[in-house]
Parts: structure tokens; sequence; C-alpha cells
């Protein structure tokens, strides 16, 4: 399979639920983990780690979505996700607009309210830069000390302003060889339909793909196994090709 064959392969699980006349409910820490661990068991995983970061988006267009609350129950769904994944149980969260506005850490002791909390003490709401955002968690995760790959779950409901910096940093992620790539894999959710940069990724011809989309047209009403499945969809096999193969 071609490298071009394979990167369009990623983008083609970009799943919209056809109706959803209302929200879901909103449901405990420990039902989110035993959902995403059915996720992950249905994609194939078994028993690999990775380690888990939030990156949110702040610019103006987002507002609507903290007020609502649907940006903190993203943050607990993937806090879920991560009570399978990594041995810590925390979440490292990264605001960006503009620029990276601010960071902290969502744990299973202290979750409830902290991303509203956080987003209102950081001031004004910027404009759409992915680049800053993400190569902060990269170098985070590198100077982390972790040995399990990165999952880097990236929010944002408009296109970047610095889209030739966002092409050249996936290039830097896959690398020129397996040997330089990172261990990273970034896992797009797209709130709304002004997202159409995402989608013309898979022209770019790469090595290999450490990247997925999963676009919602109505946040708020996006299922917890809609979510899950749709990371997990492309994330696992990735997470897979990872491990080094049994003789």
């Amino acid at each position: 399979m071609t490298g071009t064959t394979m990167f369009k392969k990623f983008f083609s699980f970009s799943h919209t639920p056809a109706v959803q006349p209302v929200a879901p409910v909103r449901t405990s820490l420990v039902d989110l983990t035993k959902k995403a661990a059915r996720s992950l068991q249905e994609s194939g995983l078994n028993g690999q780690r990775a380690a888990v970061y939030l990156v949110l988006d702040r610019s103006g267009s987002m507002r609507k979505y903290y007020s609502d609350g649907t940006v903190q129950y993203l943050a607990e769904r993937i806090l879920g996700l991560a009570r399978n994944l990594d041995d810590d149980g925390t979440v490292p969260v990264t605001f960006f607009s503009t620029e990276v506005d601010g960071t902290m850490t969502v744990s299973v002791d202290d979750y409830a309210g902290r991303i509203e909390a956080a987003h209102n003490s950081l001031g004004h709401m910027g404009r759409t830069f992915y680049a800053t955002a993400l190569r902060a968690v990269l170098e985070q995760h590198g100077q982390s000390g972790a040995t399990a790959p990165a999952l880097i779950v990236f929010q944002t409901d408009g296109n970047p302003d610095d889209r030739a910096e966002v092409i050249s940093l996936m290039r830097e992620i896959v690398g020129e060889s397996e040997e330089e790539a990172m261990e990273a894999f970034v896992a797009f959710v797209a709130f709304g339909k002004k997202v159409d940069f995402l989608r013309t990724l898979d022209v770019l011809g790469l090595r290999a793909d450490h990247v997925s989309l999963f676009q919602a047209d109505e946040p708020e009403h996006i299922a917890d196994e809609d979510l899950y499945d749709g990371i997990t969809h492309e994330f696992v096999p990735w997470l897979l090709s990872r491990q080094p193969t049994s003789l």
C-alpha cells in the first residue's frame, strides 16, 4: 500500500451521525471508561499503552461550546479514554488560539468543571493557529520521559491561519524514514463544518500516516460511542503497527 493510499485511508472515517435531535446524556467517568475500553477492544487493542494529550481550540467561534459545557464534556470523555491507555490517570490539556493560551491537567480526582474554569481565566479568545500548540505538545511529550507513543487529541472548529506551517509540521512528524518518524499520532476532532483544510491533508502523499479526522457538524450531539470509535478506528491500527513483530 502506498503512502498516499494509506493517508487517504486514515481520512476515510469522517463520521457525522445522521439524526441526533437532542444532546446525549452526560455519563459518569466510570461509564465513559467502560465505553472507551469497549471501543479500543473492538478496534483490536490488546494492552498497548499511549500517553494521551488534549488540545483545545479557544478561537472566538468556540465561545458557545465552552459556555454550554460541550468542551468540558469532551475533556471528560478523553479522560475516560486515557484511563484505558495511560498509566497515570491524567490528561495534560493545552488551550490555543493565536498562540498557546494556557495549560493544565485534568485527573480522575480533579476534573469536574476544570475546563470551564480554566477557559474563563484565560481572557481574550484569538485566532486559529494550530502549529504552535502542536509543537508545544510534541515538546512536552519528548521531555516527559514517556516511553509510550503520544495520542494527541486535537479539537478545533475552524481552518488554521498557519496552513503552510501545519503541513510542514505534519511532514516532520512522519519523517523521511521510519527511524526519523515521531512517536505521535494526531486525532483531529472537528466541531462544525468549517474544517475543509483537514480534509485536504490526504493529498500530501506522505510516507506514512500519523493522523485521523473525526468530524461532527453538531458537536453538542456527539454520542460517546461515536466519538470513541471515531478516534480508535484509525489510532489503534497505527499503535499496533508500532509494536515489534515477534518471530
